[in-house]
């Protein structure tokens, strides 16, 4: 095929691709979800780790959960569902806390790490976000997860965010600087890194998953790029020691984070060179470009689906 016409072929492709979502799936609703990922509220049990005096990680279906506990009160980062709300309090009593939440910030408006505030909203905790999240909350949305696709309900008033932020902003919390960080658009709109300063860590959200490959929400303004981008600028304002808290998966470190960089920028080149030669996604997908990272990463479908449609946007846009 020549040049020109595998550069038309290229430019039909991606236009089919930017015109459709990439699998058509009728939205589920959350207990049709719950299913399909095989959780349950009513057998789910909330783990908790300790990283320092007064600081906790919480595990339990959705989103890790970050607990600051002090003279100050309790700031959470993430807050998974309201149905696990009890439980969720009843760990942080259990851990020394009263068990209420004064602050509770969402690294972003994804159902598994912000329908929390559902709960939390209505009893006066103070909701944190970047501006964009918060109006992401504001309305529906179809979240599609390429095997599947899940329809997230708007949030009503008394559950949105009653702070936010564009860039950057500061908290001063039980004795310790906490800066909130948005370095644009990665895994949706509107991430938020949380650097506990006086801890040493940070709560990245989704932007870093260390279970598996990174979902990407395209459809609602996520990108591959973004997610290198982010991951970078936040890997700049750490060091050797830093504890970094993943959107999902164990507790990691500054070399965790900086191999996770490392694979996304090497699995972006090799689809953006397919991208650019005119691969379609079936292409795309039958090359195999993460084979060398699957043993340990798992399934990459839903990454190579979302990260294909990312480019291919770059490249139509370019």
């Amino acid at each position: 095929m020549s040049i020109q016409l595998r550069s038309f072929a290229l430019a039909l492709s991606i236009s089919a691709a930017l015109a459709m979502p990439a699998r058509a799936h009728d939205p589920l609703t959350l207990p049709q979800l719950m299913e399909a990922f095989g959780w349950s509220f009513d057998t789910a049990e909330i783990k908790a780790e300790r990283l320092a005096d007064g600081f906790y990680v919480l595990f339990g279906v959705g989103g890790n959960i970050a607990v600051s506990m002090g003279p100050q009160g309790v700031m959470i980062v993430d807050d998974q569902f309201p149905q696990l709300m009890p439980k969720i309090e009843a760990k942080i009593a259990e851990l020394g806390g009263d068990g209420g939440v004064d602050f509770a910030i969402n690294t972003h408006w994804h159902f598994d790490h912000a329908e929390g505030n559902l709960a939390l909203g209505p009893k006066g905790t103070w909701i944190v976000a970047q501006a964009n999240s918060r109006e992401m909350m504001r309305s529906p949305h179809i979240v599609n997860l390429v095997t599947m696709t899940y329809a997230q309900q708007a949030y009503p008033d008394d559950a949105l965010p009653v702070i936010t932020f564009d860039d950057t902003m500061q908290l001063h919390f039980n004795g310790e600087k906490i800066d909130l960080v948005h370095a644009g658009p990665a895994h949706t709109t509107g991430d938020t890194a949380v650097i506990f300063r006086g801890r040493n860590a940070v709560h990245l959200g989704d932007v870093y998953n260390n279970s598996g490959y990174p979902f990407i929400d395209v459809d609602n303004g996520g990108s591959l790029d973004g997610v290198i981008a982010f991951c970078s600028a936040v890997l700049a304002q750490l060091d050797p020691k830093s504890i970094v808290i993943p959107g999902h998966g164990p507790v990691a470190g500054y070399a965790d984070l900086e191999g996770y960089i490392a694979m996304l920028t090497d699995l972006r080149a090799t689809i953006a060179a397919l991208v650019t030669q005119g691969a379609t996604l079936e292409e795309v997908v039958a090359a195999k470009p993460t084979a060398k990272y699957d043993e340990k990463q798992g399934d990459s479908t839903n990454f190579v689906d979302r990260a294909y449609k990312s480019l291919a946007i770059t490249k139509a846009a370019g």
